[in-house]
């Protein structure tokens, strides 16, 4: 049965997790070397995160591995998603654009990782986000391993009915809109906090590839 208490712990939770990112640039005053940025912000140090298996739309592993070498945009969301989802796909689909003319060896590239396993397969995931832009990455997981791989990152998700009397397939997810920013090394390097800018984001992206950070 719906419960208008849990509900507002979890949307309480959410905008903790929200808070708590904003903290670690409030609170941390060391500055990052490398170049300026317009609406990237960095962490002093990278932060490394547990180890994670994901499965990709064509079906193979995805694992830090994979993602060494390059700057990586994480966002989190679900193809039912109304509107961040949609909006934020589409804001960085431009970006993505500018993208192309960098080497493919050190491409930024964009990880979107649905949050809704019940209702999300993997080809639903991949043909969701080949819509806004070929190059995006796409995977997701069994519910723990969601869980564990979103809470590393400092971010928040969590499922709520559509009404008090709805039934278990009638929901939708509410999640965080913040974009995790991953190094070449596969850390934790930074966030990027809506409302998007998307000239910003691509040219900040551009900026650390070709610093070689």
């Amino acid at each position: 049965m719906f419960d208008r208490k849990i509900l507002l712990i979890l949307l309480v939770a959410l905008a903790t997790g929200a808070g708590l990112i904003a903290a670690e640039y409030v609170f941390d005053r060391e500055a990052p070397k490398g170049p300026e940025l317009q609406t990237v912000r960095l962490l002093s140090k990278p932060r490394e995160i547990p180890a994670f298996e994901l499965q990709q739309s064509d079906r193979t592993q995805l694992i830090p591995g994979e993602l060494r070498g390059h700057w990586t945009l994480v966002f989190i969301g679900f193809t039912f998603c109304p509107d961040i989802c949609p909006t934020t796909l589409s804001a960085l689909a431009g970006p993505q654009k500018r993208w192309e003319a960098l080497p493919e060896a050190t491409r930024p590239r964009l990880l979107f990782v649905s949050v809704d396993p019940e209702r999300d397969t993997v080809e639903r995931i991949g043909e969701y986000v080949h819509a806004f832009h070929k190059d995006t990455l796409s995977a997701t997981a069994d519910i723990p391993t969601l869980e564990r791989f979103v809470k590393s990152l400092s971010l928040v998700y969590a499922k709520v009915p559509l009404s008090e009397d709805a039934p278990p397939d009638q929901y939708t997810i509410d999640h965080s809109a913040t974009l995790v920013l991953l190094d070449p090394q596969g850390r934790m390097a930074g966030v990027i906090q809506p409302p998007l800018k998307p000239d910003a984001i691509a040219q900040d992206l551009i900026a650390l590839s070709q610093a070689g950070r």
